[in-house]
């Protein structure tokens, strides 16, 4: 087993765990740090795919009383039915505009600079949609009508550009529509689970060629790692979120980009190597 390539998986198991359900971008930290650890080939996308399901199933274990619930209740809970329902419909203009716009993006946006970028634009936002007053209208994700499910999902849409963040955006963007800060951040974990198995098995599919049996102990080592960090991760925001806001990701989102920007101004990372 090649030991350099298992510590280069371990590392960025953590960075998918710790980044995937924060506001901070799990896509935009995988590219800067692939790109650090020269391991951002075809190879490094198909091991993205494995820990960010390993991630993703964080939240499965997290909430799985409700997921069972979800399957054992859907034909008899018209409350089971609804939450499904917005579900879908905050999953489909994601799904929608990935499926057509989802090459160009990837071939012209996933470099460190417009990572960057994103990185500081969305924390600006951030700090504003904090500071502006709200009127909370959703306490609950029960509460969530298909409009709200939609707005929320309109909101996701935006993480298609690499460094904006899906669960900065769906957050964020909830409590922009109305939500709740703690509704917004639930039903940011919830939309996760089909938007991560749906870009999984499309990226799967596509590279399905790369894949190799001797890349097992890298995948297994990776997607574990990523599934305990982002389980205490999800554990870990639910606690901070009931008496803190989000501005804290705010600045650290801006003085990332920052960062990037300037090593690569100063010539110490050529970060405009692919």
């Amino acid at each position: 087993m090649d030991w350099l390539i298992l510590g280069k998986a371990l590392i960025l198991g953590v960075v998918e765990g710790l980044t995937e359900f924060l506001p901070i971008s799990s896509t935009g930290h995988l590219i800067i740090v692939g790109q650090l650890l020269d391991f951002n080939d075809d190879k490094g996308k198909v091991f993205e795919i494995v820990i960010q399901t390993g991630a993703m199933l964080a939240v499965v274990w997290e909430y799985r009383e409700r997921f069972a619930h979800v399957l054992t209740g859907f034909r008899s809970d018209p409350a089971v039915r609804r939450f499904v329902l917005n579900i879908a419909v905050a999953f489909l203009p994601a799904a929608l505009l990935g499926l057509a716009f989802a090459s160009a993006i990837k071939r012209h946006l996933f470099q460190a600079v417009p990572v960057a970028l994103a990185f500081i634009v969305g924390g600006l936002i951030i700090l504003w949609v904090e500071r502006r007053p709200r009127r909370k209208t959703v306490e609950s994700v029960d509460d969530m009508t298909w409009k709200d499910a939609l707005k929320v999902g309109v909101a996701q849409a935006f993480a298609l550009i690499p460094g904006t963040s899906r669960s900065g955006a769906t957050i964020i963007g909830g409590m922009l529509f109305g939500l709740s800060r703690r509704a917004a951040t639930e039903f940011s974990f919830f939309l996760a689970v089909p938007t991560l198995v749906a870009a999984g098995l499309y990226d799967l599919y596509k590279h399905r060629a790369l894949l190799n049996s001797g890349d097992l102990g890298v995948f297994l080592v990776g997607g574990v790692v990523a599934f305990v960090s982002a389980f205490l991760c999800v554990r870990w925001l639910l606690r901070y979120i009931a008496t803190h806001d989000f501005s804290v990701f705010a600045w650290y989102r801006i003085v990332f980009g920052l960062v990037v920007l300037a090593t690569g101004y100063a010539g110490v990372v050529n970060w405009a190597v692919a």
